[in-house]
């Protein structure tokens, strides 16, 4: 997993930490802000991992996951709360999808 992939962010809820990928410093601090409290936000409400990362075409993708007998782990709460994320954070996901294409890719703007 992640091989052809970029991590943009991680949460751990168990561990209580947050990992951004510093391949991503140049984001304004206000992006990086963003990202933190939701995905803090995120784990708070279902628990376990958050992990957000470009796939190989540039595409965000996430990732969430519980550790093996986590039973305190919303697995549907997990679904609709990403579902409410990727509803509201539109055009932040679409703007840093962009982002990684032009900078990382070397996609053209008009592509």
């Amino acid at each position: 997993m992640f091989n052809d992939e970029a991590v943009l962010c991680a949460v751990s809820a168990y561990k209580q930490q947050f990992y951004f990928n510093e391949q991503f410093s140049e984001l304004p601090d206000v992006v990086k802000d963003e990202l933190k409290i939701m995905c803090v936000i995120y784990t708070e409400d279902v628990g376990g991992i958050l992990t957000l990362y470009f796939d190989e075409d540039g595409s965000l993708q996430f990732e969430t996951r519980q550790e093996e007998n986590d039973f305190s782990y919303d697995e549907i709460g997990s679904v609709l709360k990403m579902k409410q994320l990727q509803n509201e954070k539109r055009e932040l996901f679409e703007s840093l999808e962009q982002y990684y294409k032009i900078v990382f890719l070397g996609e053209d703007r008009e592509e």
